[in-house]
Parts: structure tokens; C-alpha cells; sequence
């Protein structure tokens, strides 16, 4: 079963590079002092998301990163899955599988009402990936944003 860890700041030098391998192999454009400044209220506790380790806790092989907010169409707290990386030379052994069922096990024990992510609409591999564990395709629905 995959173990997840609650990042506290004494897991930075661990979760760090599993956040900069995924964002390398994403495409994002972030440096060392970008995602320190993003990771570190989350590792410190901000009440507005939270990071977990996948793994052991001394050999990590992932992570998952969650934002939360409110909303008043499911009633309550809801997460946004905000990232989500398996090392590669582990990756389908069903751990992230077990990590988001894992998650979703604990956020609805800590009163989360709904988890959301965002997926490439073109991606039918990732969007089969996360049908196996429950999300579905909000119908017309679309994420937009605007950055502030």
C-alpha cells in the first residue's frame, strides 16, 4: 500500500527535486527560489493546502500537492489537486492510484467535501488514469483562469 506523509518543513531537501523533476518534466519554467517560496507556506501549514510525500519517507519516489477553498455548490471544503508526480522508473505500479484513494480516504475523514484537478481535455491517457480513480468530466465545464 502506498504511504503518504504529511510534509512538515524538515521534508524540503526530500520533496524539492521531486518538485523540480516534475515541473522539468512538465515544461514549467520555475528556479529553486520560485518553488521554495511556493512550497513553504504549505510545508509550514498554511490552512490553504498541503503536500504529501508518496513512499517511504526517506526515499520518497512522489509527491501530491492539494489546495483547498470553499464552495458552496458541494456543500463545504473542497481540494484542487494541484500536482501529482511518480518518479518515472516507478510509474505503473499503480501507486499514484493508490496515493489518490489514500487521499481521498483522508480528506474526506478531515471533512473535504469534493477533490478537483485540472486535465488536458486531448489527454485521454491521463483522463482514463483519473476515471480509474473516481473523477469524472464536468459535462461542458471548462477551468478558466485569471492570473493575478
Amino acid at each position: 500500500m502506498t504511504q503518504l506523509h504529511l510534509c512538515g518543513p524538515e521534508d524540503a531537501e526530500k520533496l524539492m527535486p521531486l518538485v523540480a523533476a516534475f515541473h522539468a518534466e512538465q515544461g514549467l519554467e520555475t528556479d529553486d527560489a520560485q518553488r521554495d517560496r511556493a512550497l513553504r507556506p504549505l510545508l509550514e501549514g498554511t490552512p490553504l493546502g498541503a503536500v504529501w510525500l508518496l513512499g517511504p519517507r526517506r526515499a520518497p519516489v512522489g509527491y501530491v500537492a492539494v489546495s483547498f477553498g470553499w464552495a458552496v455548490r458541494t456543500g463545504g471544503i473542497n481540494g484542487f489537486l494541484d500536482e501529482l508526480f511518480v518518479r518515472p522508473a516507478v510509474r505503473g505500479r499503480g501507486l499514484a492510484t493508490e496515493a489518490l484513494n489514500d487521499l481521498a480516504t483522508a480528506l474526506r475523514g478531515a471533512g473535504v467535501t469534493a477533490l478537483h484537478l485540472e486535465v488536458d481535455r486531448e489527454n485521454e491517457i491521463v483522463q482514463r488514469f483519473y476515471g480509474r480513480a473516481g473523477f469524472v468530466l464536468r459535462g461542458r465545464n471548462a477551468l478558466m483562469s485569471r492570473r493575478l
